[in-house]
């Protein structure tokens, strides 16, 4: 009887370079403004496969401008969280856009696969500063033809996936 309890096998492989695949830290100013942009909006890669390794998972910066409005969508099978850090977001969702919710600096926000849902920087004069967070890298968004509750006006907000 074998006593290796499939320990074998770690005998031969090389050791794992912690410092190549290990930790990584994205210094904040050194986000990647390299990514689909829109009037209205600055957006910025913190973390993906090619920055970071990453490989389940998306992240990065979304700073709106005053009065920025989405048209009605939803991103497929995807997750998605924002963080909101400056600003008020207002959220909009269901078949007709008919629930409505608000979030601060602090809060945030849980938009569940499939939801149809309106972003709306719900200021007229201040920026929305936001950290979104994406369970995949595959930039899903399905345009949907609802009558948004809250027409789309002055600008379009489009997030890294709404290109």
């Amino acid at each position: 009887m074998s006593n290796d309890h499939g320990h074998d096998h770690d005998h031969h492989q090389e050791p794992v370079d912690w410092r190549e695949h290990g930790i990584k830290i994205i210094p904040g100013n050194a986000l990647d403004p390299n990514t689909a942009q829109t009037p209205g909006m600055n957006r910025a890669t913190a973390i993906n496969h090619a920055r970071a390794g990453a490989e389940k998972i998306w992240a990065g910066t979304v700073t709106i401008h005053a009065n920025a409005k989405t048209g009605a969508h939803h991103h497929g099978d995807l997750e998605s969280i924002i963080y909101v850090v400056k600003g008020k977001a207002r959220m909009r969702w269901g078949e007709n856009l008919e629930f409505v919710a608000e979030a601060g600096p602090g809060d945030f926000i849980y938009v569940p696969p499939f939801v149809p849902h309106q972003e709306i920087n719900a200021s007229r004069d201040e920026t929305l500063e936001c950290v979104l967070v994406r369970s995949g890298q595959e930039p899903v968004v399905v345009n949907l033809d609802i009558e948004p509750v809250e027409k789309p006006e002055e600008v379009l907000w489009k997030d890294p996936i709404h290109r």
